[in-house]
Protein backbone atom coordinates (compact mmCIF):
# COMPACT_ATOMS: atom_id res chain seq x y z
CA UNK A 1 0.00 0.00 0.00
CA UNK A 2 1.15 3.74 -1.19
CA UNK A 3 1.40 6.30 1.78
CA UNK A 4 0.44 8.47 -1.26
CA UNK A 5 -3.07 9.79 -0.94
CA UNK A 6 -4.55 11.98 -3.97
CA UNK A 7 -6.11 14.96 -2.48
CA UNK A 8 -9.76 15.39 -4.40
CA UNK A 9 -11.47 18.85 -5.09
CA UNK A 10 -14.94 18.42 -6.17
CA UNK A 11 -17.06 20.90 -7.52
CA UNK A 12 -19.65 22.16 -9.69
CA UNK A 13 -19.10 24.76 -12.02
CA UNK A 14 -22.21 26.37 -14.61
CA UNK A 15 -24.38 22.90 -15.70
CA UNK A 16 -21.08 20.38 -15.56
CA UNK A 17 -20.30 18.56 -12.22
CA UNK A 18 -16.46 18.64 -11.97
CA UNK A 19 -13.67 16.46 -10.30
CA UNK A 20 -10.38 18.00 -9.81
CA UNK A 21 -7.69 15.97 -9.85
CA UNK A 22 -4.40 18.19 -8.99
CA UNK A 23 -1.85 15.38 -10.03
CA UNK A 24 -2.78 15.29 -13.50
CA UNK A 25 -0.15 11.68 -13.64
CA UNK A 26 -2.95 10.17 -12.18
CA UNK A 27 -5.25 11.35 -14.53
CA UNK A 28 -3.82 9.83 -17.30
CA UNK A 29 -3.74 6.73 -15.33
CA UNK A 30 -7.84 7.07 -15.67
CA UNK A 31 -8.16 8.20 -19.01
CA UNK A 32 -5.76 5.46 -20.68
CA UNK A 33 -4.19 5.48 -23.84
CA UNK A 34 -6.52 7.45 -26.49
CA UNK A 35 -9.06 8.02 -23.56
CA UNK A 36 -9.56 3.63 -24.02
CA UNK A 37 -10.70 3.55 -19.83
CA UNK A 38 -12.55 6.95 -20.28
CA UNK A 39 -14.59 5.12 -22.62
CA UNK A 40 -14.69 2.29 -20.31
CA UNK A 41 -16.41 4.49 -17.86
CA UNK A 42 -18.49 6.60 -20.04
CA UNK A 43 -20.18 2.52 -21.47
CA UNK A 44 -20.48 1.71 -17.51
CA UNK A 45 -22.33 5.14 -16.41
CA UNK A 46 -23.77 5.48 -19.92
CA UNK A 47 -23.43 9.35 -20.04
CA UNK A 48 -20.49 11.42 -21.53
CA UNK A 49 -17.52 12.41 -19.72
CA UNK A 50 -15.45 15.49 -20.72
CA UNK A 51 -11.66 15.59 -19.54
CA UNK A 52 -10.05 18.91 -19.56
CA UNK A 53 -6.64 19.82 -18.09
CA UNK A 54 -6.67 18.38 -14.95
CA UNK A 55 -10.66 18.24 -14.70
CA UNK A 56 -13.00 15.37 -15.16
CA UNK A 57 -16.74 16.40 -15.97
CA UNK A 58 -20.36 15.28 -16.51
CA UNK A 59 -23.47 17.59 -16.66
CA UNK A 60 -25.40 17.97 -13.66
CA UNK A 61 -28.79 17.64 -14.77
CA UNK A 62 -29.41 13.87 -14.00
CA UNK A 63 -28.69 13.74 -10.09
CA UNK A 64 -28.29 9.93 -10.27
CA UNK A 65 -25.63 10.54 -13.18
CA UNK A 66 -23.82 12.74 -11.05
CA UNK A 67 -23.88 10.47 -8.15
CA UNK A 68 -22.88 7.56 -10.10
CA UNK A 69 -19.91 9.95 -12.03
CA UNK A 70 -18.78 10.24 -8.31
CA UNK A 71 -18.86 7.34 -6.51
CA UNK A 72 -16.81 5.33 -9.65
CA UNK A 73 -14.49 8.34 -9.92
CA UNK A 74 -14.03 8.33 -6.35
CA UNK A 75 -13.62 4.47 -6.21
CA UNK A 76 -10.77 4.54 -9.03
CA UNK A 77 -8.67 7.33 -7.20
CA UNK A 78 -9.00 5.51 -3.66
CA UNK A 79 -8.16 2.41 -5.88
CA UNK A 80 -4.81 4.16 -7.51
CA UNK A 81 -4.11 5.86 -3.76
CA UNK A 82 -3.65 2.30 -1.79
CA UNK A 83 -1.44 1.06 -4.36
CA UNK A 84 -2.81 -1.85 -7.57
CA UNK A 85 -0.21 -4.27 -7.23
CA UNK A 86 0.49 -6.01 -10.64
CA UNK A 87 -3.01 -5.08 -12.37
CA UNK A 88 -2.54 -2.48 -15.60
CA UNK A 89 -4.71 0.59 -15.09
CA UNK A 90 -7.13 -0.88 -17.32
CA UNK A 91 -7.47 -3.85 -15.36
CA UNK A 92 -7.81 -2.00 -12.18
CA UNK A 93 -10.82 0.45 -13.92
CA UNK A 94 -12.31 -2.87 -14.52
CA UNK A 95 -12.44 -4.46 -11.25
CA UNK A 96 -13.92 -1.13 -10.04
CA UNK A 97 -16.57 -1.13 -12.49
CA UNK A 98 -17.16 -4.92 -11.34
CA UNK A 99 -17.75 -3.97 -8.07
CA UNK A 100 -19.86 -1.24 -8.85
CA UNK A 101 -22.02 -4.01 -10.56
CA UNK A 102 -21.92 -6.24 -7.99
CA UNK A 103 -24.63 -4.78 -5.33
CA UNK A 104 -27.27 -5.45 -7.68
CA UNK A 105 -29.47 -8.68 -7.47
CA UNK A 106 -29.36 -8.35 -11.14
CA UNK A 107 -25.74 -8.16 -12.29
CA UNK A 108 -26.88 -4.67 -13.78
CA UNK A 109 -26.31 -1.00 -13.47
CA UNK A 110 -26.07 0.22 -10.21
CA UNK A 111 -30.23 1.77 -9.48
CA UNK A 112 -30.52 5.01 -7.98
CA UNK A 113 -31.35 3.89 -4.59
CA UNK A 114 -28.20 1.98 -4.44
CA UNK A 115 -26.18 4.98 -5.15
CA UNK A 116 -28.31 7.25 -2.32
CA UNK A 117 -27.56 4.09 0.48
CA UNK A 118 -23.80 3.91 -0.73
CA UNK A 119 -23.33 7.82 -0.30
CA UNK A 120 -25.46 7.73 2.95
CA UNK A 121 -23.46 4.87 4.48
CA UNK A 122 -19.93 6.69 3.18
CA UNK A 123 -17.69 7.56 5.97
CA UNK A 124 -15.88 11.58 5.83
CA UNK A 125 -13.60 11.63 8.06
CA UNK A 126 -11.93 14.86 9.45
CA UNK A 127 -9.23 16.06 8.57
CA UNK A 128 -9.14 13.16 5.99
CA UNK A 129 -7.17 13.08 2.56
CA UNK A 130 -10.30 11.40 0.71
CA UNK A 131 -14.27 10.38 1.79
CA UNK A 132 -14.44 6.87 2.37
CA UNK A 133 -17.20 4.98 0.25
CA UNK A 134 -18.25 1.20 0.84
CA UNK A 135 -17.67 -0.89 -2.29
CA UNK A 136 -20.45 -3.63 -2.10
CA UNK A 137 -23.68 -3.61 -0.53
CA UNK A 138 -22.33 -6.01 2.04
CA UNK A 139 -19.67 -2.77 2.96
CA UNK A 140 -22.34 -0.58 3.12
CA UNK A 141 -24.49 -2.58 5.22
CA UNK A 142 -21.91 -2.99 7.21
CA UNK A 143 -21.53 0.80 8.04
CA UNK A 144 -25.35 1.22 8.63
CA UNK A 145 -24.96 -1.96 11.72
CA UNK A 146 -21.82 0.30 12.79
CA UNK A 147 -23.87 3.50 13.12
CA UNK A 148 -27.41 1.52 14.50
CA UNK A 149 -25.78 -0.50 17.10
CA UNK A 150 -23.27 -0.69 19.96
CA UNK A 151 -22.25 -4.17 19.11
CA UNK A 152 -21.27 -5.29 15.33
CA UNK A 153 -19.57 -7.94 14.94
CA UNK A 154 -18.11 -8.58 10.88
CA UNK A 155 -17.08 -12.08 9.62
CA UNK A 156 -15.55 -12.40 6.32
CA UNK A 157 -12.74 -13.19 4.11
CA UNK A 158 -8.98 -10.87 3.64
CA UNK A 159 -9.47 -8.17 1.73
CA UNK A 160 -13.79 -7.56 2.11
CA UNK A 161 -12.65 -4.09 3.72
CA UNK A 162 -13.76 -5.28 7.12
CA UNK A 163 -11.01 -3.84 9.26
CA UNK A 164 -10.71 -0.62 7.13
CA UNK A 165 -14.41 0.59 7.14
CA UNK A 166 -14.35 -0.43 11.34
CA UNK A 167 -10.84 1.86 12.09
CA UNK A 168 -12.56 4.75 9.75
CA UNK A 169 -15.90 4.32 11.52
CA UNK A 170 -13.86 4.78 14.96
CA UNK A 171 -11.88 7.17 13.69
CA UNK A 172 -14.97 9.32 12.62
CA UNK A 173 -16.84 8.88 16.15
CA UNK A 174 -13.84 9.93 17.75
CA UNK A 175 -12.76 13.17 15.55
CA UNK A 176 -16.07 14.49 15.63
CA UNK A 177 -16.13 14.37 19.12
CA UNK A 178 -19.01 11.89 19.73
CA UNK A 179 -16.36 9.41 21.85
CA UNK A 180 -13.31 9.79 23.37
CA UNK A 181 -11.35 7.43 22.20
CA UNK A 182 -10.26 3.78 20.44
CA UNK A 183 -8.89 1.18 21.79
CA UNK A 184 -7.29 -1.51 19.84
CA UNK A 185 -6.41 -4.90 20.33
CA UNK A 186 -5.80 -8.29 19.13
CA UNK A 187 -5.04 -11.65 20.48
CA UNK A 188 -1.21 -12.93 19.90
CA UNK A 189 -1.16 -16.32 18.88
CA UNK A 190 -0.07 -16.11 15.46
CA UNK A 191 3.43 -17.59 15.86
CA UNK A 192 2.73 -19.73 19.33
CA UNK A 193 4.77 -17.07 21.61
CA UNK A 194 4.39 -15.18 24.32
CA UNK A 195 4.69 -11.38 24.61
CA UNK A 196 7.18 -11.93 27.30
CA UNK A 197 8.96 -13.83 25.00
CA UNK A 198 9.50 -11.20 21.84
CA UNK A 199 11.96 -8.13 22.18
CA UNK A 200 11.16 -4.91 23.47
CA UNK A 201 9.36 -2.92 25.40
CA UNK A 202 5.33 -3.24 25.30
CA UNK A 203 4.71 -1.36 22.35
CA UNK A 204 7.51 -2.89 20.36
CA UNK A 205 6.11 -6.20 21.12
CA UNK A 206 2.77 -5.07 19.75
CA UNK A 207 3.82 -2.97 16.71
CA UNK A 208 3.98 -6.48 14.14
CA UNK A 209 0.43 -7.38 15.37
CA UNK A 210 -0.74 -3.89 15.14
CA UNK A 211 0.37 -3.34 11.85
CA UNK A 212 -2.93 -3.65 9.70
CA UNK A 213 -4.48 -1.34 12.16
CA UNK A 214 -1.96 1.62 12.05
CA UNK A 215 -1.79 0.79 8.16
CA UNK A 216 -5.86 1.48 7.97
CA UNK A 217 -5.35 4.61 9.60
CA UNK A 218 -2.70 5.96 7.47
CA UNK A 219 -4.44 5.28 4.84
CA UNK A 220 -7.60 8.09 5.73
CA UNK A 221 -5.10 10.37 8.04
CA UNK A 222 -1.58 11.74 7.71
CA UNK A 223 0.78 9.52 9.88
CA UNK A 224 1.54 12.77 12.10
CA UNK A 225 -1.96 12.84 13.10
CA UNK A 226 -2.33 9.30 14.63
CA UNK A 227 0.93 9.79 16.11
CA UNK A 228 0.27 13.23 17.77
CA UNK A 229 -3.68 10.80 18.61
CA UNK A 230 -1.27 7.91 20.10
CA UNK A 231 0.78 10.54 22.24
CA UNK A 232 -2.07 12.12 23.85
CA UNK A 233 -3.85 8.50 24.48
CA UNK A 234 -7.02 8.82 21.94
CA UNK A 235 -5.57 5.50 20.35
CA UNK A 236 -4.69 3.34 22.59
CA UNK A 237 -3.56 -0.63 21.63
CA UNK A 238 -3.04 -3.56 24.11
CA UNK A 239 -2.96 -7.29 23.62
CA UNK A 240 -6.23 -8.64 24.60
CA UNK A 241 -4.77 -10.63 27.59
CA UNK A 242 -4.18 -7.16 29.26
CA UNK A 243 -7.90 -6.10 28.66
CA UNK A 244 -9.03 -8.00 31.66
CA UNK A 245 -9.96 -6.09 34.76
CA UNK A 246 -11.13 -2.98 32.71
CA UNK A 247 -14.27 -1.29 32.17
CA UNK A 248 -13.81 1.38 28.77
CA UNK A 249 -15.95 4.26 28.34
CA UNK A 250 -16.88 6.56 25.96
CA UNK A 251 -15.03 4.57 23.44
CA UNK A 252 -14.55 2.85 20.22
CA UNK A 253 -13.30 -0.47 21.12
CA UNK A 254 -11.82 -2.61 18.34
CA UNK A 255 -11.30 -6.43 18.60
CA UNK A 256 -9.57 -7.49 15.74
CA UNK A 257 -8.68 -11.42 14.11
CA UNK A 258 -11.06 -12.10 16.46
CA UNK A 259 -11.36 -15.70 14.97
CA UNK A 260 -8.24 -16.75 17.25
CA UNK A 261 -10.19 -15.77 20.40
CA UNK A 262 -11.29 -18.41 22.93
CA UNK A 263 -14.69 -18.57 24.49
CA UNK A 264 -13.73 -17.54 27.37
CA UNK A 265 -11.53 -14.54 26.32
CA UNK A 266 -14.20 -13.37 23.68
CA UNK A 267 -16.67 -13.44 26.95
CA UNK A 268 -14.23 -11.03 29.00
CA UNK A 269 -13.81 -8.87 25.75
CA UNK A 270 -17.28 -8.31 25.05
CA UNK A 271 -17.58 -7.27 28.93
CA UNK A 272 -15.05 -4.88 29.34
CA UNK A 273 -17.85 -2.18 27.43
CA UNK A 274 -18.64 0.47 29.64
CA UNK A 275 -21.11 3.70 29.62
CA UNK A 276 -21.51 5.30 25.99
CA UNK A 277 -19.12 2.80 24.20
CA UNK A 278 -19.30 0.96 20.47
CA UNK A 279 -17.64 -2.82 20.14
CA UNK A 280 -16.51 -3.42 16.80
CA UNK A 281 -15.27 -7.04 16.14
CA UNK A 282 -13.88 -8.69 13.46
CA UNK A 283 -12.28 -11.84 12.20
CA UNK A 284 -12.48 -14.80 9.71
CA UNK A 285 -13.74 -17.70 10.18
CA UNK A 286 -11.79 -19.81 7.40
CA UNK A 287 -8.33 -18.27 9.33
CA UNK A 288 -8.99 -19.94 12.26
CA UNK A 289 -4.64 -20.28 14.27
CA UNK A 290 -6.37 -21.75 17.45
CA UNK A 291 -5.41 -25.64 18.34
CA UNK A 292 -7.94 -27.70 16.86
CA UNK A 293 -8.95 -28.58 20.11
CA UNK A 294 -9.99 -25.24 21.08
CA UNK A 295 -13.52 -23.62 19.64
CA UNK A 296 -13.21 -20.01 17.77
CA UNK A 297 -14.49 -17.54 20.41
CA UNK A 298 -15.91 -15.51 17.33
CA UNK A 299 -18.09 -18.11 15.97
CA UNK A 300 -19.46 -18.82 19.51
CA UNK A 301 -20.46 -15.25 19.67
CA UNK A 302 -21.98 -15.20 16.24
CA UNK A 303 -24.21 -18.49 17.68
CA UNK A 304 -24.93 -16.58 20.85
CA UNK A 305 -25.36 -13.19 20.46
CA UNK A 306 -27.52 -12.65 16.62
CA UNK A 307 -30.60 -12.27 18.45
CA UNK A 308 -29.78 -9.93 21.32
CA UNK A 309 -31.08 -5.97 20.50
CA UNK A 310 -28.18 -3.78 19.65
CA UNK A 311 -25.84 -6.43 18.90
CA UNK A 312 -25.46 -6.88 14.53
CA UNK A 313 -24.12 -9.26 12.51
CA UNK A 314 -22.36 -8.58 9.15
CA UNK A 315 -21.44 -11.73 6.74
CA UNK A 316 -19.35 -10.92 4.35
CA UNK A 317 -17.92 -13.41 0.99
CA UNK A 318 -15.66 -13.15 -1.56
CA UNK A 319 -18.67 -10.68 -3.75
CA UNK A 320 -17.19 -8.22 -1.33
CA UNK A 321 -13.75 -8.53 -1.91
CA UNK A 322 -13.06 -5.67 -4.48
CA UNK A 323 -9.36 -5.83 -4.16
CA UNK A 324 -7.56 -7.67 -7.04
CA UNK A 325 -10.05 -9.85 -8.85
CA UNK A 326 -7.53 -12.88 -8.68
CA UNK A 327 -8.19 -12.67 -4.92
CA UNK A 328 -11.69 -12.84 -5.08
CA UNK A 329 -11.50 -16.15 -7.36
CA UNK A 330 -8.98 -17.62 -4.88
CA UNK A 331 -11.31 -17.11 -1.92
CA UNK A 332 -14.30 -18.42 -4.07
CA UNK A 333 -12.25 -21.78 -4.89
CA UNK A 334 -11.30 -22.39 -0.79
CA UNK A 335 -15.11 -21.63 0.26
CA UNK A 336 -16.17 -24.17 -2.71
CA UNK A 337 -13.72 -26.42 -1.29
CA UNK A 338 -15.13 -26.43 2.33
CA UNK A 339 -18.60 -26.53 1.23
CA UNK A 340 -17.72 -29.69 -0.51
CA UNK A 341 -16.13 -31.69 2.70
CA UNK A 342 -19.48 -30.19 4.94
Amino acid sequence: MTDCIYYITIKAIMSAYTIVVPDNNVLCRICGTNDSNLKLIENFLGIPIFACGNELSVEDGDIDAVRRFRFVIDSILDEIAQGCGELSDSDLIQSVLAGAIAPCADKGRLKAADHAFFEQNSICVPGATRRVYPRTRGQAQLVAMMRKNNVVIAEGPAGSGKTFLCICEALRLVLTHKMSGIVLTRPVVEAGESLGFLPGDLKEKLDPYMRPLYDAMHAVLPRETIAKMQENSIIETAPLAYMRGRTLNDSVIILDEAQNTTREQMKMFLTRMGEGSKVFVTGDLTQIDLPRRIPSGLADAINLLGSIDGIAIQHLDAEDVVRNPLVKQIIKAYESERNEAF
